[in-house]
């Protein structure tokens, strides 16, 4: 074996079998030596920036795949990252990629993305040093330099309800967002209101952008008109709800039901209209969305879409152990159905409106 081949295994996690000539060439190409482009591909810190970079691009420019290996530690692993932990919603989600990964014998690493909702370089690095069977993306998204990264590593990766751009190629699980938020609001106007708010996430994100279609669906299917005011972009949280909650609550002609994008800003809007004294749902309807355990705790008890979280944290983590043994499934993009279950918070518009 020759010398340069003997020293990327030594610095590396195991051989690159026929593979030695394309990162031979890479490092060739860059101006290094192979050890230097191993420690690339294993995720070393100690590579000079400019190098590091150089190094990645000509991996991209060679198509490099670097072979499945056995972890780096005795016990398999599944990256699970959220842009924001302590939610009651992430924590349904980890109790679904738990189920899973436990019975197939395999540990789960928690990481939290941040409110950029893109992982940090500290996690890529990190990943990279870790060698784990996949990554699962809950509510997060990658970078394409940060997938290019993942793929020439064969670490593969699944998002849970896609915050970005839908690409194609990129294995995904997600739920019917756009039916979701037509059955809330058929649900309202069955009750015979007509001046319905919603309150979604930020504009940009594809599942509110969904439930928001779904809600103007609906109403233009029963002839009412689309009311711009109506329409709010909060971030899925307690805070959000209240805030537009407040706001739609004190118009002259303030909606007659509220049609939240999330079971949390749901909450908010019951704060907000405590703040105000009305009530739920004799003044205000409301409507949520996930049925999250919380849903029945409140008083009264929330009607929510009932998305089907565990679910789809189960069939994520089915897929990257799929995808990390080498199988391809016909479908890697998948959409669960989801339910409306309707509770208390609902009723008939006040007379007076």
């Amino acid at each position: 074996m020759r010398r340069g081949a003997l020293r990327a295994e030594d610095e590396g996690r195991g051989p690159i079998s026929n593979e030695r000539a394309t990162i031979a060439t890479i490092a060739e190409e860059a101006g290094v030596s192979v050890p230097t482009v191993s420690k690339v591909l294993n995720g070393r810190a100690d590579v000079a920036e400019a190098t590091r970079v150089r190094i990645e691009e000509l991996i991209q420019h060679h198509g490099y795949r670097r072979r499945r290996v056995a972890p780096a530690t005795n016990a398999p692993m599944v990256d699970l990252v959220f842009h924001r932990l302590g939610s009651p919603w992430a924590m349904e989600l980890i109790r679904g990629v738990e189920d899973v990964a436990r019975e197939a014998g395999v540990e789960v690493v928690l990481s939290e993305a941040g409110e950029g909702r893109i992982p940090r370089t500290e996690w890529l690095e990190s990943v990279l040093k870790r060698r784990p069977l996949g990554a699962i993306m809950v509510f997060s998204d990658l970078e394409a330099s940060q997938r290019r990264q993942l793929e020439a590593r064969n670490i593969p990766f699944v998002v849970v309800d896609p915050v970005g751009e839908e690409v194609d190629d990129v294995p995904s699980i997600g739920s019917a967002n756009f039916n979701g938020g037509m059955v809330a609001t058929r649900h309202l106007l069955g009750l015979g209101h007509r001046r319905i708010a919603v309150i979604g996430s930020a504009q940009d994100v594809p599942c509110s952008t969904a439930r928001i279609a779904g809600y103007r669906a609906a109403l233009e299917a029963h002839g009412v008109p689309v009311d711009p005011r109506f329409i709010r972009h909060g971030n899925f949280s307690v805070d959000g709800g209240h805030r537009h909650g407040l706001d739609l609550l004190q118009l002259a002609d303030r909606p007659t039901a509220i049609f939240a994008g999330s079971d949390l800003q749901a909450l908010g809007v019951y704060k907000a209209a405590r703040d105000l004294s009305l009530h739920v749902p004799q003044d205000v309807s409301v409507v949520g969305y996930d049925n999250i355990d919380a849903a029945v705790w409140v008083g009264p008890t929330l009607t929510t879409v009932e998305q089907p979280l565990m679910e789809m944290a189960q069939q994520a983590t089915r897929l990257v152990l799929a995808l990390s043994r080498g199988e391809r499934p016909s479908s890697t993009r998948m959409d669960l159905a989801n339910t409306l279950v309707v509770r208390e918070s609902t009723a008939r518009p006040p007379s007076d409106a």
